[in-house]
C-alpha cells in the first residue's frame, strides 16, 4: 500500500572531508504534519561537496517515490544547490548539469515544488545524517587485502 500524503517536507543535505574527498549524503522526510516518516544517510564515494549536496537532492527525490504526493518543500543550506536548480544561477560545471537534468526530469512530476533556502542551523538532522554515514565510513575497510588464504593440508604425526 502506498502512504498518500497532501504534501512532504524534505531537509538535505550534502558533504565531503576534503574537496574532492570522501563524501555523504543525509535527508529527512515530513508528512504535512510535521511527523517524520523516512530518512536517508549513505556514504557515496568520493566527490566535491558540491557534487555531494546535488547527489543528496537525487537519492532522497528517488526514496520519497514510494510516497504519494504532488507538491513537495524542500530545505537546502546549499546556496549554490537552491541558486542553480531555481535558474538564478548558471550551472557551469558538467557533472552538476547531468545530475541537474535527471532533478529536473525528477521535480517536474510534482504539481508544485517549493525550493527554500535554509541557514544550516536549521538543517542540522540532514548534516548530522552526512556526518554519521562519514563516520561509518571511517571505521571500515574495504579495501584490498594482501594476505594469500588457503589450506594447509597437515600431516598426521
Amino acid at each position: 500500500m502506498v502512504n498518500k500524503y497532501e504534501y512532504l517536507k524534505i531537509y538535505f543535505d550534502g558533504g565531503s572531508r576534503g574537496n574532492p574527498g570522501p563524501s555523504a549524503i543525509g535527508a529527512v522526510v515530513y508528512d504535512q504534519e510535521d511527523k517524520r516518516i523516512g530518512q536517508v544517510s549513505e556514504y557515496i564515494g568520493k566527490h566535491t561537496n558540491n557534487i555531494a549536496e546535488y547527489m543528496s537532492l537525487e537519492k532522497v527525490l528517488e526514496y520519497i517515490s514510494r510516497f504519494e504526493t504532488s507538491k513537495i518543500i524542500i530545505f537546502t543550506d546549499s546556496k549554490l544547490v537552491h541558486n542553480q536548480v531555481k535558474k538564478i544561477w548558471k550551472i557551469k560545471d558538467k557533472k552538476i548539469l547531468d545530475i541537474y537534468l535527471r532533478l529536473n526530469k525528477r521535480l517536474s512530476a510534482y504539481s508544485t515544488v517549493d525550493l527554500r533556502l535554509v541557514p544550516r542551523e536549521e538543517n542540522t538532522e540532514a548534516d548530522r545524517l552526512v556526518n554519521e554515514a562519514l563516520d561509518r565510513k571511517e571505521f571500515t575497510y574495504d579495501g584490498e587485502s594482501e594476505i594469500n588464504f588457503g589450506d594447509i593440508k597437515e600431516i598426521d604425526v
